[in-house]
């Protein structure tokens, strides 16, 4: 069983919210967003997850999430890609969530993604139909760290599919890849990245602070 990784919702989560924002939940399908069961457990579970099992509100809205293709992204001040390794299976595969993606951009909100999140950039386009990621300064979860984890075998890699498109693809890399973080802003274009799962609170502040210029 995967998912969403559930810190990687919580932390964005809980960040835009007490910065006074309304947030939404959505999916490529709609219905229940599947939290990956393993990153709830003890010795990963944070402050907010454990805030999160305790939020009937935002436990329902995960439960009754909106399908993107109901989504009117002009109503929306930022877009925000949460990973997981289960984002590995349908968002670089969504033509839906591509179209989205091209539309926020278009419309100059704010798109920010961590981990595994940036597959959802990968199927959206520039006005002028180039790949949106080309030239973007962007990082994504490494390759070197998925193999550490040991989940080389998901069907897509963000670091794979960045570089793949010519995206300006950064990262934090060392001896073991999972405690190193890393937060990419490209304010030509709008867009925070995070490297791992560590990185949904900061991506959610840099996104907030390009929002507000």
């Amino acid at each position: 069983a995967t998912g969403v990784m559930a810190s990687e919702l919580t932390h964005p989560y809980y960040t835009f919210l007490d910065g006074g924002m309304d947030v939404d939940l959505a999916s490529i399908q709609g219905g229940e967003i599947p939290i990956d069961p393993q990153t709830l457990r003890f010795m990963v579970k944070s402050p907010e997850d454990e805030r999160y099992l305790n939020d009937k509100l935002a436990q329902a809205k995960v439960n009754n999430a909106i399908p993107i293709a109901g989504l009117d992204i002009g109503q929306y001040d930022i877009v925000f890609l949460s990973g997981g390794w289960g984002a590995a299976y349908d968002f670089a595969q969504s033509n839906i969530l591509g179209a989205k993606i091209s539309e926020a951009y278009a419309t100059e909100k704010i798109i920010a993604a961590v981990c595994h999140g940036p597959l959802g950039l990968v199927g959206a386009v520039k006005q002028d139909g180039s790949p949106l990621v080309e030239g973007v300064k962007l990082t994504g979860v490494t390759n070197k760290q998925l193999k550490q984890l040991m989940v080389g075998e998901t069907p897509k890699h963000p670091e794979t599919e960045l570089r793949k498109l010519n995206a300006d693809y950064q990262s934090n890399s060392g001896f073991i890849d999972m405690f190193r973080s890393h937060i990419e802003i490209d304010k030509n274009h709008r867009i925070v990245t995070g490297q791992n799962q560590k990185c949904g609170i900061n991506a959610a502040i840099e996104a907030m602070r390009l929002l507000v210029g």
